[in-house]
């Protein structure tokens, strides 16, 4: 919650002046209602902020296919090499942060890859599942991205659903646990 005196904002845990008098920096906190609405404070709903993965500032839905970019008379917009700019959109985006993720987690291990390749020495069994599975996951996840029809559905996917038990289960496939943690 924000708060206002005579149309100004007042920020919380900071001390203000009001008709000649000071007040300590944690007044709003520790007064009542009553003793706000006294001094003409109000309260006013804290601005809406939305999750910048899928949203603009105001709440405006980024789109989720790439775009052509076009000038005003519809003709291509081009790069300094004559091809055409490509604006990413939100699935994009996502799967290419999926890459990075998938790629981060596969150069864990890569180092017992190159020692297979350079000397023969066996990759551990439990290090080939878990790279297996991050393949599995990452290729899983993007299909999940591009399955998703509407904003709604890519906020959906991104969140979690509370079980029975009362914890919380992310709604997208997760990436396997390293075998060494």
């Amino acid at each position: 919650m924000a708060f206002k005196l005579n149309g100004n904002p007042l920020a919380v845990d900071v001390a203000f002046s009001h008709n000649d008098i000071n007040y300590p920096a944690n007044w709003l906190r520790l007064s009542t209602a009553d003793e706000k609405t006294a001094l003409g404070i109000t309260e006013v709903a804290d601005a809406a902020t939305f999750d910048n993965r899928f949203y603009w500032g105001d709440g405006t839905a980024k789109t989720l296919t790439d775009t052509n970019e076009v000038d005003e008379n519809g003709d291509p917009v081009l790069d300094e090499n004559g091809d055409q700019v490509v604006t990413l959109g939100v699935k994009s985006v996502l799967k290419a942060q999926e890459k990075e993720i998938a790629k981060s987690l596969l150069n864990t291990y890569d180092w017992q890859v190159v020692r297979k390749a350079e000397k023969g020495t066996a990759i551990d069994s439990n290090v080939v599942t878990y790279r297996d599975g991050i393949r599995t996951a990452y290729s899983t996840r993007k299909t999940e991205i591009e399955n998703c029809t509407d904003t709604a559905a890519l906020v959906t996917l991104y969140g979690s659903t509370e079980q029975s038990d009362k914890t919380w289960k992310p709604n997208m496939t997760q990436y396997p646990d390293n075998p060494n943690d």
